[in-house]
């Protein structure tokens, strides 16, 4: 990113006197699509930090066949810039695949394909510093101080705003935490493909979870049933193996438009709208659905398949004999309310991701808004500082912005607003309304619908204001 009188004055790029307009920790997919579209901005500032030594999404989960939920224009910044070099299309031009993927007539990429687009726009970056671990942040004088362990040792950067995007971490119920560590075959579905061959070599594998993933795996290992010769559960406490649920009028709801209604609600009535709307962003494809159906059918012509499907069943308590070296998970019925037990030597926890706050913020906690319940209290512009506009989070405002929160087809609209209140400007046009719909009742969007619309006026010492620019 190049410097100039916006910035605050600097030295040379490792000058100490340097201070970022702003700061982004973690490069995940949100942090990297803001990181493109922050290149070409003149006079813009930033920095983005990751201890990774590359770019690496969600290794554990590449199987072959796999493919992203979303089109190809939930790239890193299409939606936001679609004549962006750092598109997806430009990606596959790039290294002699478009023609191939136009002839494929498929709008969904695979997941390694996705994965290796990011790693090609993180290598053109020259603002992302992987193999950088942020461990401590400070605040003083209107600046952030983020102390950082690199490829240079240790040192200190100065930024006045972060933009948080350090992702979520996997999720392993409070049930199965121990026996994994006592010697057991538990692991998270974010380590599948690493241990699948030790997977294989046992008796009897069960998934629990009832989400994308789970049917992945579910699907893989059924494949291999008859080779390897072990049984197969899967179970989920939900009631069916559900479908994520992906018609027009329902995908309106991945808009700002239902952002601003969304966010306009209570807390209370927000918290209960993300447990019942898991259909909207935890289903299966339905696709996959009916191709695990059809494998079983098949594989039955030659007898019934050592394989059970569970459902209603939430997992209660897990333990694991190391004579027989099997676990026992503990399980009940929802709607039976009864327990029983389920014996298996190996267990995939397909049970998502959840986000852990940083221990790098303990410095700064003075700095952070939060709600009763203590979490981020995120306003509608993606900022949870005690100062507009001063700390954003990427992929932590589930509880305030809704399911869309980890979609990848609204991350260019959230970095475009995030550019919008650091700069001051509309760098990129932020969309206000693209929905047919209406989701509260007429007249009552009030002032949390209309915020987005206007950005916030810059803080002393931050970026200022320009005269408008085609972006």
């Amino acid at each position: 990113m190049s410097t100039s009188a916006l910035s605050s004055p600097s030295l040379s790029p490792s000058g100490a006197g340097r201070i970022y307009d702003f700061a982004g920790i973690g490069v995940g997919p949100f942090n990297l699509g803001l990181a493109a579209l922050s290149e070409p901005v003149d006079g813009l500032d930033g920095v983005f930090l990751e201890r990774r030594e590359s770019f690496d999404w969600h290794p554990g989960m590449m199987l072959e066949p796999a493919h992203l939920q979303v089109p190809f224009l939930a790239d890193l910044v299409t939606l936001a810039d679609p004549a962006s070099p750092y598109s997806f299309l430009n990606f596959l031009k790039q290294t002699g695949r478009l023609y191939r993927f136009y002839i494929r007539e498929n709008f969904y990429p695979l997941r390694a394909e996705y994965n290796q687009y990011c790693q090609w726009v993180a290598g053109q970056l020259d603002s992302v510093r992987f193999g950088t671990e942020v461990t401590e942040v400070t605040y003083d004088d209107g600046v952030y101080r983020i102390a950082v362990n690199g490829l240079d040792g240790r040192e200190v950067l100065r930024a006045r705003r972060l933009v948080l995007g350090t992702g979520t971490s996997p999720y392993i119920p409070g049930a199965c935490a121990g026996i994994a560590k006592a010697g057991g075959l538990v692991l998270h579905n974010a380590d599948y493909l690493a241990r699948k061959s030790e997977l294989q070599q046992r008796r009897s594998i069960t998934i629990v979870g009832s989400g994308q993933s789970a049917a992945e795996i579910y699907y893989e290992l059924l494949q291999d049933i008859d080779v390897h010769g072990y049984q197969l559960n899967w179970v989920t406490r939900s009631g069916r193996f559900f479908p994520l649920e992906y018609t027009k009028l329902t995908l309106e709801m991945t808009s700002p438009d239902y952002v601003d209604y969304f966010h306009s609600l209570p807390q209370e009535q927000r918290d209960g709208l993300v447990r019942s709307q898991k259909n909207l962003y935890k289903g299966i494809n339905s696709e996959l659905i009916d191709a695990i159906y059809d494998l079983l059918y098949t594989k039955s012509l030659s007898g019934m398949v050592d394989t059970r499907l569970l459902t209603h069943s939430a997992l209660t308590g897990a333990s694991w004999d190391a004579s027989t070296d099997s676990h026992r998970l503990e399980l009940r019925h929802g709607e039976q309310g009864v327990g029983y037990g389920l014996d298996t030597e190996a267990v995939v926890l397909a049970t998502g991701y959840a986000y852990r706050e940083p221990a790098f913020l303990a410095g700064v906690q003075g700095r952070i808004s939060r709600d009763s319940s203590g979490r981020f209290a995120v306003q509608r512009n993606y900022s949870t500082g005690v100062e507009p506009g001063e700390i954003f989070v990427q992929n932590a405002e589930l509880h305030t912005h809704g399911f869309v929160t980890p979609d990848l087809g609204m991350a260019a609209y959230r970095n475009s607003c995030i550019l919008r209140e650091i700069t001051g400007r509309e760098v990129y046009p932020v969309e206000r309304s693209i929905a047919f719909q209406e989701f509260g009742a007429p007249g009552t969007a009030g002032p949390e619908g209309v915020r987005p619309a206007e950005p916030e006026t810059p803080q002393a010492g931050g970026v200022q204001a320009h005269a408008e620019v085609p972006a």
